[in-house]
């Protein structure tokens, strides 16, 4: 069977996420910069860089970034968005990067984690960030906050965009948090195209045990790039901000 996230990544992704915005990466990254505490010239592995709004904006900062995703329509928007060529882009799987390592920093934002249905498989994508990591680098991994996702679920929405209805269906089953995405044409009454996206969803600890299972530290948890800190009650995000220790 072919995995979700091999199929919701193409072109209806584009229609169904084209709200995303670009100043707001800029202002993320400002925060990301300080919180990883990052000189100019420093190499920054943008894991799972979708259409490369963060990856443009740390290589804006004055930064050397490599920007990775598994999906080629994705890669395609960022290349076109790069017309000055500062990032190096790269296709890849999140948990097998053919990269030689040594970066300053890796940042995985916007919940592009938990993915799998396995926790082995996602514990290959921490340890896979710990090996593109050089000793003492600092990594960001942005991740919802299970406990206010479950509370604030919006079960289903429905909008039209470029003559096309997209209803979301959301629901929280067996530890996942899932999504079935239907796209129809209002104009041609055919059937609609249907995708599924599923997250695994975490607490803070369990996490926590993840990252140092994979031989990395946690320094900071942050509740959202507007806040400081993590409560488990009311922040939206879960950040986690630490390092691969120095052996």
């Amino acid at each position: 069977m072919t995995e979700w996230y091999k199929k919701s990544f193409g072109e209806d992704y584009l229609l169904v996420y084209k709200h995303r915005d670009v100043h707001g990466a800029y202002q993320e990254v400002h925060k990301m910069i300080n919180w990883l505490k990052l000189e100019p010239n420093a190499e920054v592995l943008d894991l799972c860089c979708g259409m490369g709004r963060h990856s443009m904006a740390l290589a804006d900062a004055g930064l050397r970034v490599t920007g990775v995703d598994l999906s080629d329509v994705l890669l395609r928007e960022a290349r076109l968005m790069d017309t000055e060529h500062q990032v190096s882009w790269c296709l890849a799987d999140m948990r097998e990067l053919p990269l030689k390592g040594g970066f300053d920093a890796v940042v995985n934002l916007f919940t592009s984690f938990g993915y799998f249905l396995e926790d082995g498989e996602q514990l290959k994508v921490l340890r896979a960030i710990h090996r593109m990591l050089r000793p003492g680098g600092s990594y960001i991994i942005d991740f919802m906050n299970t406990a206010y996702v479950t509370r604030h679920l919006v079960q289903h929405s429905v909008r039209e965009d470029e003559g096309q209805r997209i209803e979301e269906y959301r629901k929280i089953e067996e530890g996942f948090v899932q999504k079935e995405i239907r796209i129809t044409d209002t104009t041609s009454g055919h059937e609609p195209r249907v995708y599924q996206e599923r997250v695994k969803l975490y607490t803070r600890d369990q996490l926590s045990q993840m990252l140092s299972a994979a031989g990395l530290r946690v320094d900071q948890v942050h509740g959202g790039y507007d806040e400081e800190k993590y409560d488990e009650q009311t922040s939206p995000r879960m950040i986690f901000v630490g390092r691969r220790p120095v052996e």
